[in-house]
């Protein structure tokens, strides 16, 4: 889908930097917004109901505005999460390709020492690979409820 890491990284990088634009534009609509309502309240305090009218669409278009950038960056983020986890579990499926040629040698080789050896480096790998997932899950979970 991506081709390389190095090009999942960078397809990350876009997703991550697109995100923030879009909560950018969602703020400053949002900001907007309360202009709008500003001028609401003192196009009425001059008893200009017409201009009033035009200043709270332009606030309700506004408010939609924000919305929608806020969901677009929502979905951006979770999409960005799961590229993340594609990245970390290539990585991952990498270091423990490797770990299973060097058992595989070690197992050979029969030598117990060599095989605690990359045993311990499996290991190891499986508990990183335990904390990564808990941490993308929690990234994921947090990035669909939001």
């Amino acid at each position: 889908m991506f081709g390389s890491s190095r090009g999942m990284e960078e397809t990350l990088f876009q997703l991550k930097f697109c995100s923030k634009q879009l909560e950018r534009l969602s703020k400053k609509a949002e900001k907007e917004q309360k202009k709008e309502e500003a001028q609401i309240k003192k196009a009425l305090g001059k008893g200009d109901v017409e201009r009033a009218r035009i200043y709270a669409e332009n606030a309700v278009r506004k408010k939609n505005e924000s919305l929608n950038y806020l969901r677009m960056s929502s979905k951006i983020d979770a999409t960005a999460s799961r590229v993340q986890t594609a990245v970390t579990m290539k990585g991952v499926a990498k270091n423990m390709g490797s770990v299973v040629k060097a058992l595989d040698k070690a197992i050979n080789s029969m030598e117990l020492e060599k095989i605690s050896e990359v045993m311990d480096k499996f290991e190891k790998q499986f508990e990183d690979l335990d904390v990564q997932t808990s941490v993308m899950e929690d990234a994921m979970g947090t990035a669909t409820t939001t």
